[in-house]
């Protein structure tokens, strides 16, 4: 009889697993495949959310590339942003995980501080926060003053709007901060001990030591941050506009405006499928530069 049970217990634990597993199954399909697909359709079709969409090929490509300065400005500034925030938010991580990785009594209470601003730094409130300290007459330029310097105009002067702007990204180091943490923890006491004893300094011991053991967990966060920051809407929508004179115009607030304020729902896909092919290309491209700077240890290198 027990022989005759078993395979039936087993289905019905199948089906189990299944049931568990159906909510993500069904969130998936719903929200994220099904827009993914039918995003790549749209972006072949005139399509403005109050009509039946319209094939009209690689209308809607060709438009971008010819006819739409703004679409090639834009990314510019998405790209420059980039280039300015994640770097310096990895350096930022990387330093402070360093400093909490030293062996003191309460560190935990010290990581959870640093920790969260990732977990605050997206809404829609610290966005506001943001945009209220670095106005004309704000909290930072009046911390400024009382050493004698002069007002900046963070967020109206077009040569700094979009660093201030990259700033409240790099103030979301928490993420990429605790996986350096994580890292850091696995690298060898006696590693360093043997570094010391052939009279190695510590700027040595963190490029010869250091750099390579966290290069992998480096590798994934530099992907990971500069999706993030090719991504980012809110800041720029919140506390700029855009502006000033559209030098903080990102591509996800075009997409924003093609799609929802003037409706050109086909036209902004082909936006996001442009910028899902170019956060594509940069990603295969760091992959195969890693080769050239990635160590994996179980490897012997890499």
């Amino acid at each position: 009889m027990s022989k005759k049970r078993n395979p039936a217990r087993k289905k019905v634990k199948q089906w189990t697993g299944f049931l568990y597993i159906l909510p993500w199954v069904l969130g998936f399909g719903c929200f994220q495949l099904y827009p993914f697909v039918s995003s790549f359709y749209y972006s072949f079709t005139n399509y403005t959310l109050l009509n039946t969409p319209r094939f009209v090929g690689l209308g809607n490509y060709i438009t971008l590339f010819t006819a739409d300065k703004q679409f090639l400005e834009t990314m510019k500034i998405t790209g420059a942003y980039a280039l300015m925030s994640v770097p310096l938010k990895l350096a930022f991580a990387l330093f402070i995980a360093s400093i909490l990785n030293a062996k003191v009594k309460g560190i935990g209470i010290y990581r959870s501080l640093y920790y969260l601003p990732s977990i605050l730094g997206g809404s829609v409130a610290v966005s506001v926060l943001w945009r209220v300290l670095f106005m004309k007459d704000g909290a930072i330029n009046r911390f400024m003053g009382i050493f004698g310097l002069p007002a900046v105009n963070w967020l109206t002067d077009p040569d700094i709007a979009l660093f201030t702007l990259s700033m409240l990204q790099i103030w979301q180091f928490g993420s990429a901060m605790v996986i350096f943490l994580a890292a850091l923890k696995q690298i060898p006491s006696d590693l360093y001990e043997a570094a010391e004893m052939d009279g190695a300094g510590r700027f040595r011991k963190f490029f010869n030591i250091t750099l390579p053991q966290i290069s992998s967990v480096l590798f994934f966060n530099l992907i990971m941050q500069s999706i993030q920051a090719l991504q980012n809407f809110t800041s720029a929508f919140v506390i700029t506009g855009g502006g000033p004179m559209k030098k903080t115009y990102i591509i996800g607030m075009k997409l924003y405006d093609d799609a929802f304020k003037y409706y050109k729902v086909g036209y902004a896909c082909a936006e996001s499928w442009i910028l899902f092919l170019v956060i594509l290309a940069l990603t295969l491209l760091v992959f195969r530069s890693s080769s050239a700077w990635v160590y994996y240890a179980d490897e012997g290198g890499k």
